[in-house]
């Protein structure tokens, strides 16, 4: 039987799997240079295509960063700047890990400015999305079900997301019939406390769950219809947690002097016994979801017309008794999540795409996570980007990135650059600006410059020896920052 002049044309545009960790630091896979951890899957990835030294997140913290792949603007123009917390009708306990809270979530994504899924559903796409939303809470104007996608499972609120055996998690199904995004109640894991020896008991492990609806998923993609998967997997974040399985027993042989942590005083996070081994167990974990995509996509045929990329949110965290120092999970850089240093917003970038994209490639090209919509409209053949989605209340700075298709597909001297990266968090009162080699991290309104090519680490501020550079850098903060009463920095003196 024939395929249909529709179906030809939808096959061939190519589908996209965009798999989001959280906290995963630069150093933290074999192939970015981890000695501790197996990442087998997540290795052969990079061997069978692109390897990226130099990508950047949006920012160093969840919401923000993920906010910039939505809308491809940094975190100077962008609505969301940070992790702000909605939480309505508030219980006795302190965080929002009960059911009993009717309403949580993050500052949502403004409803006048066009997502990427949207993007994605305008060009014919089915979109499919798994893990943490954090761009809206419930019931606010940005939650996945009003915002170009077909399929949700995961946490609403990144807050929830915390913890790995909730009391609840969130789904927005059209196939199921859903007509907006609702709760699913984890019946075997509200018989048992969320705090305490008997958490354990618990037997839902979200990570799992969202995974196995992920597959289920991309099991009913075919090869006449061109998906859009954007699988926001919560490992490692948070709590150091997970089934005690052949992976975390694996570690615990391994690791066999072990720490203990004692928990959080405020009740956070419960102890964690064999810390060490319950990271890595998390990563590996995560390698095997990786690793079973692929498969998938290999078994529906799917694997050569589909761009697989994998990347992480923001550098390493310290939470729940992680320990990024024995790890060594900064690499070569200095900072972990929250910090506008390199080890809080350089990250692991990955791409396959064997139609086009060459095996086995590294490539030092400066991106960031705002470059991800022209570059996703590029490779689809989206025409109608950037000017059809400008809205006039955003004129002038509605979109912050470039392009990096040529790059993945090996027209490198075609490839335009920037002039400059930028990012802003105010939460540390922190902003930077990387142009070149040259790099500005501006602390509570004071500026420190570095020269990456010959210290990567960030340790000699150099800013008195080059104050033209210092100018010309603070110059371009003072053009790239729109003040936000959400999200107030100090900036610099010019």
């Amino acid at each position: 039987m024939l395929m249909s002049v529709a179906a030809t044309q939808a096959s061939t545009k190519p589908n996209i799997i965009f798999i989001l960790c959280d906290d995963m630091g630069y150093g933290d896979l074999a192939c970015y240079g981890q000695k501790y951890i197996s990442t087998p899957n997540i290795d052969r990835l990079a061997a069978e295509g692109m390897l990226f030294t130099q990508a950047y997140a949006g920012s160093p913290v969840s919401a923000p960063s993920r906010s910039t792949i939505m809308t491809g603007q940094h975190s100077g123009h962008g609505h969301v700047r940070g992790n702000k917390e909605y939480w309505r009708n508030v219980p006795t306990m302190k965080y929002g890990v009960n059911d009993e809270y009717t309403i949580v979530g993050q500052e949502p994504y403004d409803s006048a400015h066009i997502l990427l899924p949207e993007i994605m559903k305008k060009n014919g796409y089915t979109t499919g999305m798994f893990g943490k939303w954090a761009g809206g809470y419930e019931g606010s104007n940005s939650t996945p079900d009003k915002r170009g996608i077909d399929e949700f499972y995961g946490y609403i609120c990144q807050f929830q997301a915390h913890l790995y055996y909730p009391n609840f998690l969130n789904r927005f199904s059209k196939m199921a019939g859903d007509t907006a995004t609702i709760r699913i109640t984890l019946d075997e894991n509200i018989d048992y406390p969320m705090f305490g020896d008997d958490y354990r008991k618990r037997t839902q492990y979200s990570a799992d769950m969202i995974h196995r609806e992920a597959l289920k998923w991309l099991d009913r993609q075919t090869i006449d219809q061109p998906f859009y998967g954007f699988f926001t997997y919560t490992l490692p974040h948070a709590e150091l947690v997970q089934p005690n399985d052949s992976i975390l027993k694996f570690y615990k042989k391994k690791f066999f002097h072990d720490k203990t942590w004692g928990g959080s005083e405020n009740g956070r996070y419960n102890e964690a016994v064999h810390t060490h081994a319950e990271f890595a167990g998390m990563i590996t974990r995560l390698d095997a979801y990786v690793g079973e995509i692929m498969d998938k996509l290999k078994q529906k045929g799917l694997e050569d017309n589909t761009i697989v990329i994998f990347s992480s949110d923001n550098g390493p965290h310290e939470e729940g008794g992680a320990d990024p120092k024995f790890f060594g999970r900064d690499g070569k850089l200095r900072g972990l999540k929250r910090q506008c240093y390199e080890g809080g917003i350089r990250v692991p970038f990955i791409v396959k795409w064997p139609a086009k994209v060459q095996a086995g490639t590294v490539n030092e090209h400066q991106l960031a996570f705002y470059d991800i919509m022209p570059t996703f409209c590029e490779l689809i053949g989206d025409k109608r980007f950037p000017k059809k989605y400008i809205n006039k209340n955003f004129a002038g700075d509605c979109f912050d990135g470039i392009s990096f298709a040529p790059t993945l597909t090996g027209n490198d001297k075609k490839q335009k650059k920037h002039e400059f990266l930028y990012w802003e968090f105010h939460e540390t009162n922190q902003m930077a600006v990387r142009m070149g080699d040259w790099k500005l991290v501006v602390k509570k309104g004071v500026p420190y410059l570095y020269n990456l090519k010959d210290d990567i680490h960030e340790d000699n501020d150099i800013s008195k020896q080059y104050p033209d550079i210092v100018r010309r850098m603070v110059d371009i903060i003072y053009q790239e920052h729109r003040p936000s009463e959400l999200f107030k920095v100090t900036l610099p003196q010019k």
